[in-house]
């Protein structure tokens, strides 16, 4: 049974499209133009002081929708009753602060997001437990995502406790073995396919099946657990923002999120001024960079991506024009990274007792980079997110380690 919800409708992610449809609308694009969607929510009438002191009480509640770090602040998703709600506690991770880590990036403030320390140990969570929630309450039966392992293994999480079949397109060989794991410790049904992450999607996205409910990030409700995380992080620092906010770009769902979330918090006067976002992808899987170098107004594909950090290894971004967006509202900067300065940055982050899977070290790196630069000043303060954590691919720790000491 849908339950109703007048708050929330689904509008096209284009600024000068407009184009509106029901929440229920059976799509992730735009019908009108092709964009991607998303979801536009009322938060309703209260005002911005009364905003953060609810958020701030729920933090001692025991009440389900309270103890997630995506639900506490449910003012700003699509409605669901608490009963319909599949939630693992996501969210509700620290901000440290870097020591080796940030005399390492030459900054006096540097602190550490880590969203690898979620149920299933990465970031996906918080987009998951408001997707399946929306495919739970469509009727759907089965869910399906193209996947480097992330997505994978918190989709499947996510489905089991709402009883969904999980059905994962995986590149072969694309996916470290611990994601494989989870994935099918939670009961995904897997298909290998031949490619990369790109062709995955492609096999996925041609699936006619209607019964799927697709949840990679092109699905806006994904966007919207995702979002949270910088509701949370602003939460944690008495809503004072940090000069910048780093993060890694793979499929740039992340990138469309937070830059979601920073226009929808300025806009309902939550926001005293707009940090700047900083985008940070792997030189080998560096769309986003070369689209915006060429001007941003169409997707500069890389045909054969290729990184050490898996989990960004994707040439074709489906949320570029998303990412360019919050790049441009938040005056933000896109720049890429060698391998070599990733495993670097690893390093670091683990002797910092920190620790990370190999996309999230790009953050570092690419403060390191800025700051040498002198674009970002020693003394700005500085929020980088970790998107996975240490234990997602422990060949990379292994296979570093054998580099050092070789």
């Amino acid at each position: 049974m849908v339950s109703s919800d007048t708050r929330s409708r689904l509008c096209c992610s284009e600024a000068g499209c407009g184009k509106s449809v029901p929440r229920d609308f059976r799509g992730y694009s735009c019908p009108a133009c092709g964009n991607l969607l998303q979801v536009v929510t009322d938060p309703g009438p209260d005002s911005p002081e009364r905003l953060k002191q609810v958020w701030r009480e729920r933090r001692g509640s025991n009440h389900l929708l309270d103890t997630s770090g995506v639900w506490r602040y449910r003012e700003f998703l699509p409605y669901a009753p608490g009963d319909e709600v599949f939630s693992l506690s996501e969210g509700n991770v620290p901000l440290l602060p870097g020591q080796k880590t940030a005399q390492y990036g030459g900054l006096e403030r540097l602190w550490f997001k880590h969203l690898g320390w979620n149920p299933t140990g990465s970031f996906k969570d918080l987009g998951m437990t408001v997707a399946v929630t929306e495919a739970a309450r469509r009727g759907a039966k089965v869910v399906a995502c193209a996947s480097t392992g992330n997505t994978a293994a918190s989709m499947a999480a996510y489905a089991a406790r709402a009883g969904l079949r999980a059905r994962v397109y995986l590149p072969r060989g694309g996916a470290a073995g611990p994601k494989l794991a989870q994935a099918l410790d939670f009961g995904a049904e897997i298909q290998q396919v031949e490619g990369n992450f790109d062709d995955a999607l492609r096999q996925l996205m041609a699936e006619p099946d209607p019964d799927i409910y697709f949840l990679n990030s092109i699905n806006p409700f994904r966007i919207e657990g995702q979002k949270t995380a910088i509701f949370e992080l602003l939460d944690q620092m008495d809503w004072n923002p940090p000069d910048f906010i780093v993060l890694p770009g793979g499929n740039l769902g992340n990138s469309a999120a937070f830059g979601k979330a920073i226009e929808e918090l300025s806009a309902a006067g939550l926001l005293a001024r707009i940090p700047r976002l900083v985008i940070v992808q792997a030189q080998g899987s560096n769309a986003l960079v070369r689209t915006v170098r060429a001007g941003g107004r169409a997707l500069e594909v890389v045909p054969n991506p290729q990184t050490l950090a898996s989990a960004i290894r994707i040439g074709e971004p489906k949320s570029w024009k998303k990412a360019v967006r919050a790049l441009r509202f938040t005056n933000g900067l896109v720049l890429d990274v060698t391998d070599d300065e990733i495993i670097a940055a690893k390093q670091v982050l683990g002797r910092d007792g920190i620790g990370s899977e190999p996309a999230s070290a790009t953050t570092l790196a690419g403060v390191r980079r800025l700051a040498a630069e002198g674009v970002i000043d020693r003394s700005a303060t500085v929020v980088a997110f970790l998107t996975g954590h240490a234990l997602k691919d422990t060949d990379a720790i292994l296979n570093s380690v054998g580099r050092r000491d070789g």
